[in-house]
């Protein structure tokens, strides 16, 4: 198997290739630091994204707050995080790094809030 990848370890955006062999070798190519090799292992073999998004808030200032998740998750978990942040509301007043959601969708992980929204 081939893959061609763009890292996102740091600004430089190499342009990467991982070849596994069929004895599961990986081969990286392309990288000009560490970043970009570890990037591209991962990355083909459990790749994982930080999720966005906003809640809606009772009683705030503004009516949503933007969320995240703390810590990368697994990327086969996008829509069912997504799926609990949907069904999630908070009362203000919130503050940047209040936990919205504990342990969102069973990865271990939390949403936590990214701005901070005052009370009415």
């Amino acid at each position: 198997m081939k893959r061609e990848l763009t890292c996102i370890g740091c600004p430089l955006g190499c342009a990467l290739t991982v070849e596994i062999d069929n004895s599961g070798d990986i081969q990286v190519t392309g990288y000009t630091c560490a970043r970009g090799k570890d990037y591209a292992i991962k990355e083909v073999t459990c790749p994982t994204r930080i999720v966005t998004s906003t809640v809606p808030v009772d009683g705030g200032m503004i009516s949503r707050v933007s969320v995240k998740t703390e810590h990368d998750i697994p990327k086969d978990k996008i829509f069912d995080v997504m799926d609990e942040i949907r069904r999630t509301a908070v009362n203000a007043p919130v503050r940047i790094g209040d936990t919205v959601i504990e342990d969102c969708a069973g990865t271990g992980i939390s949403v936590i809030a990214t701005k901070n929204v005052e009370s009415v």
